[in-house]
């Protein structure tokens, strides 16, 4: 008669099972259920950042080396090396639904650390040219450079943080229960491999602190 007075109200056969979600899903609620997934979307979200910041510096590198250029034309390995760099950084990107495949974050985690290097060398070259480190626009470039690397190391930390506590889900207690029932495709994340003091990108300093 409920059913017939009122049509979008549980039929009498199924109000059990509606009884039942009712109480459970607070419940699953109460007892971690939503744990992994808001720890899966943290991290994803740092990982999201970590990209914005390794763009954020593949995107100041144009003018770095056209700045260069200009005063030291004659360093051309040096400069050809970090224009192939970023151009394979910047082809190398991680979703964050495939932060689970070890391969892909490698891949990504060498090219990244592969521009680093060929941009550690450009600026050790910079250091015989005196009137290049006195250029208004590559000082610029210099406090861009700074802010952007100390982004990534932040971003990195954060992403390192998020990851640790998403994988730790997985495998704990209580919300290993979950995994185990509920979130069974859920694959640990990938994390950065090298220690943390080699995450510290050489300060960029070109002698203008100490009126070099």
């Amino acid at each position: 008669m409920l059913a017939q007075r009122f049509p979008s109200f549980p039929s009498l056969r199924a109000l059990p099972a509606f009884i039942v979600m009712a109480l459970l899903l607070p419940l699953l609620a109460g007892c971690g259920y939503n744990t992994i997934p808001t720890a899966e979307e943290n991290a994803k979200a740092a990982w999201s950042e970590v990209q914005n910041q390794y763009q954020r510096r593949a995107d100041l590198i144009p003018n770095l080396v056209a700045t260069v250029k200009g005063y030291a034309a004659h360093e051309k390995d040096t400069l050809q090396a970090v224009v192939e760099a970023r151009a394979k950084a910047t082809q190398v990107t991680i979703s964050p639904e495939t932060l689970s495949n070890p391969e892909a974050f490698k891949k990504f985690q060498d090219a990244q650390s592969g521009l680093t290097s060929a941009l550690s060398r450009l600026l050790a070259v910079v250091e015989n040219y005196p009137d290049l480190k006195a250029n208004q626009n590559f000082l610029a470039l210099q406090a861009q450079l700074e802010g952007t690397e100390n982004r990534i190391a932040v971003a990195r930390r954060d992403y390192i943080q998020a990851v640790r506590d998403y994988n730790l889900t997985l495998r704990t207690f209580p919300s290993v229960i979950w995994a185990t029932l509920w979130f069974r495709n859920n694959q640990p994340f990938q994390n950065f491999s090298a220690p943390e003091d080699k995450l510290t990108v050489p300060k960029v300093d070109f002698g203008t602190q100490q009126g070099g």
